[in-house]
């Protein structure tokens, strides 16, 4: 039996670390997260995300949802590879027409309603079209309420949407279009620094698609072809769970989710480089891919850490769990405050942008992954 070592590199490819487009990067971030997408109300960022790959002349197909899945044409078609972020983020949907005129709400996704309150939100009505409102606490002012403002409860059980009409009954909410399912979006409140810093709400994933989408640009400009098809998947379900769970068909060897690492006391994300995820809640990710990922940001100097997440999970799970037999790694930008008031920097997403160039170019990381069953000839060994 014969065992091999994985590749990392594809026989022409330079030593050049990959120049990206930053101010392309940014634009595109600004654009993704001004188009409101929670999990279920996703079809204006699809198309938005479609017209980007049209500009940059990369073929691509959608599922029945509006999952995409774009090939960058290999120089071959196997064992083809992924990377995958996801359009979709938090938001709430309209649970209750209060009898005080207000809308009661529950979250779409996991996020505490600590993060809501005093938000500007869209909500999306049936038939009457969109309308605007503001998340509040029940008790919201001092001048009512006094010291009870602070000593309140935090939970979606305490807090409502005040709309933007004079509404003072059920009545009232129904005339106007409000029922119950509206979708609620939050303003995402997009701010670029001048010392570099990306502050928005929903940097989570549409930072690591623009990153993705970034990376796919300067392959295009540059005319670099990967070894092998290099399929970019876009999903719109990965805050509730299933993210790429159907758009894979099953051919796919290997594949790279790209989404947020967690600055915080206890863990080792920044916001500068780009982190490798080594496990998360799913459990570990694939040795080999992640050795590759961390090789390649040495070999081509892009700054880097790693991390584990304890209660996080990402597109990479989805697909495990749906049945799909892929090696999976994750890489990510690091985001203070994640699901709530976001920060990233752009040498994080530069740095994250660059790897995920590199990874595109890069060799298969094992030849005998093309078939889905086969010998044990050429199957690796980790160290001893």
């Amino acid at each position: 039996m014969r065992t091999v070592e994985p590749n990392y590199l594809s026989p022409s490819q330079e030593l050049v670390r990959p120049h990206i487009d930053m101010e392309y990067l940014l634009d595109v971030l600004r654009q993704l997260v001004e188009i409101p997408s929670p999990t279920g109300y996703t079809d204006r960022v699809v198309h938005h995300t479609c017209e980007q790959l049209e500009h940059l002349k990369i073929p691509f197909e959608l599922t029945r949802r509006g999952a995409i899945r774009a090939t960058l044409a290999g120089k071959r078609s196997a064992p083809p590879r992924a990377i995958v972020g996801h359009l979709d983020t938090l938001g709430c949907m309209v649970k209750e027409l209060k009898p005080n005129g207000r809308l009661r709400i529950v979250p779409v996704g996991s996020w505490s309603s600590r993060f809501a309150e005093g938000a500007r939100v869209t909500i999306f009505t049936d038939q009457a079209g969109a309308t605007r409102g503001t998340i509040l606490p029940l008790k919201a002012s001092g001048h009512v309420f006094g010291d009870e403002v602070d000593s309140q409860p935090v939970g979606w059980d305490y807090v409502e949407v005040r709309t933007d009409d004079f509404c003072s009954s059920v009545a009232d909410l129904e005339e106007r279009g409000f029922r119950i399912g509206n979708f609620i979006a939050l303003d995402p409140q997009f701010e670029f620094t001048e010392n570099g810093f990306v502050v928005s709400r929903h940097l989570d994933d549409k930072a690591g698609v623009s990153a993705m989408l970034a990376a796919a640009k300067y392959l295009q400009d540059s005319a670099l072809q990967p070894p092998v098809d290099t399929h970019l998947l876009f999903t719109i379900s990965e805050e509730v769970g299933s993210g790429a769970s159907a758009v894979l068909h099953g051919d796919v060897a290997e594949m790279v989710a790209v989404d947020i690492a967690t600055p915080a006391p206890g863990q080792n994300s920044r916001e500068h480089g780009v982190t490798i995820g080594m496990a998360d809640a799913h459990g570990p990710f694939d040795y080999h891919v992640t050795q590759k990922l961390l090789k390649l940001c040495e070999r081509f100097q892009i700054q880097h850490q790693r991390d584990v997440f304890k209660y996080y999970r990402c597109d990479a799970a989805a697909a495990i769990e749906a049945g799909n037999d892929i090696r999976a790694g994750l890489v990510c930008f690091g985001g203070d405050g994640s699901h709530g008031h976001e920060r990233t920097h752009e040498k994080a997403l530069e740095s994250l942008s660059q790897l995920l160039a590199a990874y595109a170019l890069s060799a298969p990381t094992f030849e005998r992954d093309r078939e889905p069953l086969t010998s044990a000839d050429g199957f690796p060994t980790q160290p001893d």
